[in-house]
């Protein structure tokens, strides 16, 4: 949200200061057409000074008695311009040899003015409007709109010169505001500046002049040297044929200024309309503060949410999470709270409630799998241990030890029968014992005993005698019967 923020509070900046600067290229062009109208308008009445009837008689005239004859009539029409307009501040006639011969300003009678350039363009049949000038006659600033003046037959026979006062065209100009530290100035085609403001700025340059052009500016301007600003980027605005903007830092107010300009379409001119950047930024400082108090305070309700909402979620997370480790690691879970968290009907709760579900099917699952786990491995014992018996069996030293237990177990069956009688004939004898008397008891005892054991000896010779030896397998050693120990 940030980084959105930022990035269009940067492009609001930058449509902000382009819309800026497209108003003071806009203002420019206005007033640069205003301009151009009002040397439009002064240029009308230059002309209607140098066709007036009067006029054209005037210095038409051959001989000082004609002269005479227009003087008057001529000098009322020069009188009557210069009522007309308080911005005027001179009419004057001058003729074919740049002398003055008639002015509403007697101090311009018999000066002659044929080294002024409107004197040298107008005597060859060509209008002109000068720059801002300072006169030699008067000390005052000015502008100038010479006219030729021709007769009936077309003969240049002088020219009407019409000067405007310097300080109002500063004025017009300088009323020329974008705001309360904004203005106007103006720029010959030399980049000499002729209007601004700041009268210690007039004919200045805003870049250095070449030496021929500098001895050119100083003549016209009435002044030993043109000191430079030396500002390279409003070299744009010098000659300049159509209407752009530009910035640069200006050492005299010490500021960022920003500027558009345009020239005037009646003179190679170019109006400049400046405004400090300082004030261009001054809303846009306090809107950014706006808009970053805005955000501090939409994030910080955002974080609240965002932390609670959260927090609403991660609850049911954490017991699904401590279930499911539950299930994996001791095979048993706690349902009772995910059935609590199963309630909700949100996707958490849905989560939850699919969980729940599972877990129990799993469970069912994995105690049926144990069942059945069990079962399998009673099976593979009772295979195992089949298949270990086969194994035995199948062997060729099991079939020769099964075949000598065949033929044993043939031999103990005959042995059996003769130890029957054996014990039998003992028996019989243990009888006859028993009926000797008591008196002979010792001796028949004695001598009995003697011969009962050498009888038993024999007997149990013959009878070892009759049993054939069992074969023995390998490594095998004979064993006593069982009836025989007993």
């Amino acid at each position: 949200m940030s980084f959105t923020t930022y990035h269009n509070l940067q492009e609001s900046l930058k449509s902000a200061e382009d819309s800026e600067y497209r108003k003071l290229e806009l203002l420019a062009t206005s007033n640069a057409s205003r301009l151009d109208q009002l040397i439009i308008d002064i240029q009308r009445v230059a002309v209607q000074v140098s066709t007036d009837k009067d006029v054209v008689g005037f210095l038409a005239a051959t001989t000082p008695q004609k002269q005479i004859a227009f003087r008057t009539s001529m000098q009322r029409t020069l009188d009557n311009v210069f009522r007309s307009n308080p911005d005027y501040d001179v009419v004057y006639i001058i003729d074919t040899k740049g002398r003055c011969v008639a002015a509403t300003n007697p101090t311009f009678i018999a000066q002659n003015y044929a080294f002024r350039e409107y004197f040298r363009f107008s005597i060859q049949g060509r209008p002109y409007v000068s720059s801002v000038l300072v006169g030699t006659t008067s000390g005052r600033p000015g502008i100038y709109f010479s006219n030729p003046v021709r007769s009936e037959g077309g003969k240049i026979v002088g020219v009407a010169i019409l000067k405007i006062k310097g300080e109002d065209i500063w004025a017009i100009v300088n009323a020329l505001q974008a705001g309360s530290k904004s203005y106007a100035f103006l720029v010959d085609e030399r980049g000499v500046i002729i209007s601004h403001p700041d009268k210690s700025l007039l004919y200045h340059s805003l870049a250095p002049l070449p030496p021929e052009k500098q001895k050119q500016a100083g003549t016209l301007y009435g002044i030993d040297q043109i000191k430079s600003l030396n500002i390279p980027e409003l070299a744009a605005m010098v000659g300049a044929k159509q209407t752009a903007y530009t910035s640069y830092y200006s050492s005299v107010e010490q500021t960022r200024q920003m500027i558009g300009f345009a020239p005037l379409q009646e003179q190679p001119w170019v109006l400049g309309v400046n405004k400090a950047h300082a004030q261009f930024d001054a809303p846009l400082n306090q809107l950014i503060w706006q808009n970053s108090r805005s955000l501090l305070a939409v994030g910080a309700i955002a974080a609240i949410i965002a932390l609670v909402l959260a927090r609403s979620i991660a609850k049911p997370i954490r017991i699904l999470t401590k279930s499911a480790q539950s299930l994996v690691e001791q095979d048993d879970f706690d349902d009772h709270q995910l059935a609590k968290a199963s309630y909700a009907n949100d996707d958490i709760g849905q989560l939850v409630h699919v969980f729940l579900q599972m877990a129990q099917e799993v469970k069912a699952r994995e105690q049926k799998l144990k069942q059945q786990v069990l079962e399998l491995n009673v099976e593979i014992d009772e295979a195992k241990k089949a298949r270990q018996v086969a194994d035995i069996t199948q062997t060729d030293y099991f079939q020769q030890l099964q075949q000598k237990a065949q033929t044993i177990k043939g031999r103990l069956s005959k042995n059996d029968a003769a130890e029957t009688d054996y014990f039998q004939q003992l028996q019989q004898k243990v009888q006859n014992l028993k009926g000797k008397s008591i008196r002979t008891y010792a001796e028949v005892t004695e001598g009995s005993n003697h011969k009962d054991t050498e009888d038993t000896q024999r007997s149990l010779s013959g009878k070892s005698q009759q049993s054939e030896p069992l074969p023995l397998g390998e490594g095998e050693t004979p064993k006593a019967n069982g009836k025989n120990q007993s």
